[in-house]
């Protein structure tokens, strides 16, 4: 259920003095969208849930001084991604596997040479979406990964997240999108050239 910003400001000043029935639609409103972005981030589904409680509990200690109770929908967002990133460098700081104790786990699992490889490029490929999404302006990575989260939000959870009108997203996107393309055919180039 989306919330108009009147809506939204309404019900955080309510929820801010109290009142229970209106932090449940808050949540009831936000819940997925929190959850989306922490899955869009590649987190398990404990560390999803950890960010999730998280970003509730932040809004918790400062739903009494948000400057704009209207967008507390992209406030929660800008939330929920800092959580993320912050459970990310947590677990980047874990030792990774050595590459010989995947070749050994592959060989004892059965896994055949050509789903290896396959998984391997779709990884590649992936990580390279990534990287070049990372190169675009803030706005377009915001909605970009946003619209590739899976089940998507709609078109109204996206604008209030992002806090832009609803009939902007579709030619942002498209913009967003082009550049998004153009990165990525550079990369193509440069790995080309690379192997030559």
């Amino acid at each position: 259920m989306s919330l108009t910003s009147d809506e939204a400001a309404i019900l955080v000043a309510a929820a801010a003095h109290g009142d229970r029935l209106a932090w449940e639609r808050i949540v009831e409103s936000y819940g997925r969208l929190i959850w989306v972005i922490a899955r869009n981030h590649r987190l398990s589904p404990g560390d999803a849930a950890d960010v999730s409680q998280t970003t509730w509990l932040r809004l918790m200690e400062h739903i009494d001084r948000l400057t704009e109770p209207g967008r507390v929908g992209a406030w929660l967002a800008t939330t929920a991604r800092r959580e993320c990133l912050r459970i990310q460098a947590k677990n980047r700081r874990t030792s990774p596997i050595p590459d010989e104790a995947i070749v050994d786990l592959v060989q004892v699992r059965g896994v055949a040479a050509d789903d290896l490889d396959a998984a391997l490029l779709s990884a590649e490929r992936s990580e390279a979406v990534h990287r070049a999404i990372a190169l675009l302006p803030a706005h377009c990575q915001e909605m970009l990964r946003l619209m590739m989260l899976d089940p998507a939000p709609t078109y109204e959870e996206i604008a209030a997240a992002i806090g832009r009108p609803i009939g902007s997203l579709g030619p942002s996107r498209k913009r967003c999108l082009e550049k998004l393309r153009v990165l990525l055919a550079n990369v193509e180039v440069v790995q080309v050239s690379q192997l030559a």
